[in-house]
């Protein structure tokens, strides 16, 4: 079965150093390429594990971190110290690394032999002391990783290995990501601006703007042929509404949209582009506002940001290169409005079209309506509701002095009949609950525009978060407003003195 990431490298490390003579080296490096080919050949692990030579002396560690820094295929590495591989050894090496770290905390056997130990294999399994001689250099060098502790055999290493190598592909993403703003923000909105020079710095996106009327000249030269190309996929995978078939008195608004769409991705194909944003106030001469196309671009992995939020922007198409081959998806979403019965609180979340048909399995329906924002013609959408099921929402925040990341654990549930909102929408209870829930948000000065995501949880936005070094807070089902109150207090003093006075 072809990894998610087959293109992709996590590089596999393992230190000792030549005390123990050659006989206990041959086992250390037998017994490390067995423990990568169990990560590598694991279920669910998306990226190939690469085993690398025993590192034992500080040149060949410093080297090998210089190697997976130039090394555009490597999203990260892997550390192990089999036996006990003195840390001063690797304080250039991790100094130098530039990509994200995982200790993985092992050793080759599950269970001891009691009956058999001898000294020999006291020196040659010591990784139990090992990596704590290793995890001190990291510490005392504010390294950022994640820690796996457990046999490389168990489901709960591999999961963890796992989410890890997610996060970390969807930071090589961000750091290769080319943002692209058709036209500017919306007028007077404060959430929708940020520093973009600092998020360059942070995670690597480049986020500049072009006129949106570069767009309408692509679209301009989409060919009829092109139209209906498209025209006949949404013809093949969407229920289409009567008035936009062939034959419908509103075809012509299907093609339109469907012109939109070939123009919008091949700017974005030309460009580089991996994310982009709209904003309804600059349509220029477009003859609606984009919404199949925003929508199927989404689910196709592009990262997408209405009113020219390009921070969610970045955040739609880091949570798709994290959800790559999983089921569900990433979408735009809008904390919209609230069901305030007491005791069944929920969301109602959706935007003016812009959700990604990904949240769903159901066959979405393609229809046309009225919007009275932007004053174009009737815009094309696909209208549907997110499955039920766990999903997460997340937030970027300039603070000013740093981005903070804010997720909420949530859960989609069924929607009541929704005859007359013809938009992607999802409906889901927050934890703890929406009192908390939104109080908590709120506090932390997150974000209406979210990422939903449905194919990764938590866990990937905390290593992420983790491995660009940016604040992230947390609201689920442990969470209560006093806690988290605490909680943004002493992150403020906590980046105020990381990021220097």
């Amino acid at each position: 079965m072809t990894k998610p990431y087959a293109d992709r490298e996590v590089w596999f490390l393992t230190g000792s150093q030549d005390l123990y003579g050659d006989e206990t080296l041959r086992q250390v490096a037998e017994q490390s390429q067995e423990v990568a080919s169990l990560l590598d050949g694991a279920d669910g692990v998306p990226a190939p594990v690469v085993w690398k030579p025993v590192l034992k002396d500080p040149d060949s560690i410093r080297r090998a971190m210089l190697d997976a820094n130039a090394d555009d295929r490597v999203i990260g590495v892997i550390t192990w110290m089999h036996t006990f591989s003195p840390a001063k050894m690797w304080i250039a090496g991790l100094d130098a690394l530039r990509k994200p770290l995982l200790h993985l905390h092992t050793q080759a056997n599950v269970e001891l032999p009691w009956q058999t130990i001898d000294f020999d294999f006291m020196n040659l399994n010591q990784a139990a002391h090992g990596d704590r001689e290793f995890a001190y250099i990291e510490s005392r060098l504010g390294k950022a990783r994640k820690t796996v502790v457990g046999h490389a055999s168990d489901p709960r290493v591999v999961d963890e290995v796992a989410t890890w190598q997610r996060a970390a592909a969807g930071l090589a993403a961000a750091r290769t990501m080319r943002v692209c703003r058709f036209g500017d923000n919306m007028r007077n909105v404060a959430v929708t601006e940020g520093d973009k020079t600092e998020a360059q710095l942070r995670f690597g996106v480049s986020v500049n703007t072009w006129g949106v009327n570069e767009l309408a000249d692509m679209v301009a030269h989409v060919t009829e042929t092109q139209i209906d190309d498209v025209v006949a996929e949404y013809l093949r995978l969407y229920d289409v509404a009567p008035e936009l078939l062939p034959a419908g008195d509103r075809h012509q608004a299907l093609r339109d949209a469907a012109a939109i769409e070939v123009g919008m991705r091949t700017f974005l194909e030309n460009g580089g582009f991996t994310a982009f944003t709209t904003n309804f106030e600059d349509l220029g001469s477009l003859t609606q506002l984009p919404g199949i196309a925003v929508q199927r671009l989404m689910a196709d992995g592009y990262g997408f940001g209405a009113e020219g939020d390009w921070k969610t922007a970045v955040l739609v198409r880091v949570a798709n290169v994290m959800g790559t081959g999983l089921p569900g998806g990433a979408s735009l979403m809008e904390d919209y409005t609230y069901d305030l019965t007491p005791g069944e609180e929920r969301i109602l979340g959706a935007h003016m079209l812009e959700v990604a048909p990904s949240l769903t399995t159901a066959k979405p329906r393609v229809e046309i309506h009225p919007l009275d924002i932007g004053g174009k013609s009737d815009p094309v959408r696909l209208v549907f509701t997110a499955d039920p099921g766990p999903a997460v929402v997340v937030a970027m925040s300039d603070m000013r002095s740093r981005f903070r990341l804010t997720a909420n654990v949530v859960e989609n549930v069924e929607a009541p009949d929704l005859p007359k909102l013809p938009v992607g929408r999802a409906v889901w209870r927050p934890e703890p609950d929406l009192p908390t829930s939104a109080a908590c948000w709120m506090t932390a000065g997150a974000a209406h525009h979210t990422v939903m995501s449905t194919a990764v949880g938590i866990e990937a936005f905390r290593d992420f978060a983790e491995m660009a070094e940016v604040e992230l807070v947390v609201i689920d089902e442990t969470t209560t407003v006093p806690a988290f109150q605490r909680e943004l207090k002493w992150n403020q003093v906590y980046h105020h003195i990381a990021g220097g006075v």
